[in-house]
C-alpha cells in the first residue's frame, strides 16, 4: 500500500468518527479524547526516552486535566495539569535511576502540557457556547482542510521552504494553499450558519491556520532535536498520533480564547 493511499484511507475512516464524537459531545467525546491522549503520551516517551520522562506523572497529569475540562471547564483543566509537578516529583524522588532532575521533569511537563492541555481544550471548544458543536466543527474541519491543502499545494507546487532547518519539506506555497481552504471551511461554517459575521469568521479561519502551522513546526522541532522522523506508524502515512494531532493541540487553544474575545462564551 502506497503512503498515498494509506493516508486516504485513514482520513476516510478517522475523519467520520473524530465529527462523530464531537457530535455527540460529552462522555462519548471525552472518550476519544482519552484513547488519542493515551496513544499519543506513549508515542512521546517512547520519542523522547533520551530524556528519561516519567510516563506515569504524564499519563496521570493527561487524564486529569482532560477529566477537569469535562467536569469543571478551564479551572479544572489547569488544576489537572499542575498535578503533573506533583506526580513528577515524587516519582523522580522515589526513582531508582537518577535521571538529570532537569531533563526528566521538564520532559514530562512538557508532554503533559503539550497533549493534556491541548487536547483538554477540544472539549472546552465543545462545551463553551450554545452553539459549542458548530464551533468544534468548524475548528476541526478547518484545520483537516488547511494540512491536507497544504500537504498538496507542496507536493505539487511547493517551492520555497518554510523552514529549512525544522522541516525541508514544508513550504510557503504549501501554507499558502492550507491557508485558503481553512479560512474558506472558516467562513462557510461560521458565517453562513449565523454564528459569526464575515470578518470574524474569516479570522477565526485564519488563527486556526497559523496556529495549527506553529504546531506542526513545534512538533518537526522536537523530532529533529531528538532525531526521529515519525512519533510512530499507527496512523500509516499519517504517521503516529501526535504526527496527526500536532496543529489542533496548538489550533484548539488559540480558537477558544479568540471566541472568548469575540464575546462569545
Amino acid at each position: 500500500m502506497t503512503n498515498f493511499v494509506s493516508r486516504v484511507l485513514v482520513a476516510a475512516v478517522g475523519l467520520p468518527l473524530v465529527l462523530g464524537m464531537l457530535w455527540l459531545g460529552g462522555w462519548w467525546l471525552f472518550t476519544l479524547v482519552a484513547v488519542a491522549s493515551v496513544v499519543a503520551v506513549h508515542e512521546f516517551v517512547t520519542t523522547a526516552r533520551p530524556l528519561r520522562p516519567l510516563g506515569a506523572a504524564i499519563y496521570g497529569g493527561v487524564l486529569l486535566a482532560l477529566f477537569g475540562a469535562e467536569k469543571g471547564g478551564l479551572v479544572w483543566l489547569l488544576a489537572g495539569f499542575l498535578a503533573t509537578f506533583v506526580l513528577a516529583f515524587v516519582l523522580h524522588a522515589m526513582s531508582s535511576t537518577r535521571a538529570p532532575t532537569t531533563a526528566a521533569l521538564g520532559s514530562t511537563v512538557l508532554g503533559s502540557a503539550w497533549i493534556g492541555v491541548g487536547l483538554g481544550f477540544v472539549l472546552l471548544l465543545r462545551e463553551m457556547h450554545t452553539q459549542g458543536r458548530l464551533i468544534a466543527f468548524a475548528v476541526v474541519l478547518t484545520v483537516f482542510a488547511a494540512d491536507t491543502l497544504a500537504y498538496f499545494t507542496g507536493r505539487l507546487v511547493g517551492r520555497h521552504s518554510l523552514a529549512p532547518r525544522l522541516s525541508p519539506k514544508k513550504t510557503w506555497e504549501g501554507l499558502l494553499g492550507g491557508a485558503v481552504a481553512g479560512v474558506f471551511v472558516s467562513f462557510i461554517a461560521l458565517y453562513r450558519s449565523g454564528f459569526a459575521d464575515g470578518w470574524r469568521s474569516v479570522v477565526l479561519g485564519l488563527v486556526v491556520v497559523l496556529a495549527g502551522a506553529a504546531g506542526d513546526l513545534f512538533e518537526s522541532a522536537l523530532k529533529r532535536d531528538l532525531e526521529v522522523k515519525d512519533t510512530g506508524r499507527l496512523l500509516g502515512g499519517h504517521g503516529g498520533m501526535l504526527d496527526r494531532l500536532d496543529a489542533l493541540l496548538f489550533a484548539a487553544p488559540a480558537a477558544y480564547f479568540l471566541v472568548i474575545s469575540y464575546g462569545f462564551h
